[in-house]
């Protein structure tokens, strides 16, 4: 029997703005790489779209294809606007073929825009020249535009924060812990590193949904160089102690978790964040201790893939 009085009674409720709603079927509030799970809909068929925000936030691959696709679908345009203008207004187009002119107009095209001009072909009329010249002011934009983007993402400070793939539910003391682990994957330091876990759960009694702040055995740490696993102790104080792993399904359970620190390459604060479901969790589990292993300089090598090595155990 779940004693959800143990949660109702439970003091460190909070609010983490998503509400109290009681979906009445699973949801998921964060997602493993840490974005928020909410689709801000302007209507039942649009989405609102920030191109800025997906242009500084998107994968590296997706941005450098979509300049490159840009780059070659601006310069086919202005080929074809060339080539439809008459060959016979440009200079220096020694060439037969219909085909072998649009290729050299692409190419001229791909001078102009760049305003890298090699000269060997030249536009000898008034149309041509203009839009010749529509289409260099255009590429100075545009190449300002992707200058000012791609600062924006190298700029950008960001945590670098890797967690486990697992939750675990762990011997801990004389009983038991959740337990996750987080290791920075950069070279660089994150110093006054702080987390927050945060229990989301739906109230079958009460129709609602609930958060609890869970308490930490340290909460803390000055340094991140290592790894840091992060144990709540199941104790008479916790919400989990009387429930299972059934029960944490049944209450649709998530576990929030939000890290902020300071990133001493930019000397911001930076932010990371990421849940767990009670699908991503193991019971009756415990991590295998990552290897230190010393250098000949005096430096010491950790390896990141061992931070979600476990082992099944009895409790």
């Amino acid at each position: 029997m779940i004693k959800r009085e143990k949660i109702a009674k439970n003091n460190n409720e909070v609010e983490l703005g998503f509400g109290n709603k009681n979906y009445q079927k699973s949801v998921r509030f964060l997602n493993k790489d840490g974005s928020v799970n909410i689709k801000r809909k302007i209507n039942q068929n649009w989405r609102g779209f920030d191109v800025y925000h997906w242009l500084i936030t998107t994968s590296w691959l997706k941005f450098i294809t979509l300049v490159f696709c840009s780059y070659i679908l601006v310069n086919t345009i202005f080929a074809c606007i060339y080539f439809f203008i008459g060959t016979e207004n440009y200079g220096g187009l020694d060439v037969n073929s219909q085909i072998e002119k649009f290729s050299q107009l692409f190419f001229f095209s791909a001078q102009t825009l760049t305003t890298v001009g090699y000269g060997h072909i030249y536009p000898d009329h008034v149309f041509s020249s203009s839009v010749s010249a529509i289409e260099s002011m255009l590429g100075l934009m545009g190449f300002a535009l992707v200058t000012g983007l791609l600062y924006g993402r190298f700029s950008r400070p960001k945590a670098h924060i890797v967690y486990s793939d697992n939750a675990l539910i762990s011997p801990y003391k004389d009983g038991k812990a959740f337990m996750f682990r987080v290791a920075n994957t950069k070279q660089n330091e994150l110093i006054e590193v702080e987390c927050q876990l945060v229990l989301a759960i739906n109230n079958k009694e009460t129709k609602k949904r609930e958060f609890h702040f869970l308490n930490l055995e340290r909460n803390k740490i000055n340094f991140l160089p290592f790894t840091w696993t992060l144990v709540h102790p199941i104790d008479e104080n916790s919400p989990l102690v009387d429930l299972s792993k059934d029960d944490l399904e049944e209450m649709d359970a998530e576990f929030i978790i939000l890290i902020k620190g300071i990133n001493d390459t930019y000397f911001q604060n930076v932010y990371s964040r990421t849940s767990y479901k009670s699908e991503d969790m193991e019971w009756n589990a415990k991590f295998i201790p990552m290897k230190q292993n010393p250098e000949k300089d005096g430096s010491i090598s950790i390896y990141i893939n061992e931070l979600h090595h476990f082992n099944q155990v009895e409790i």
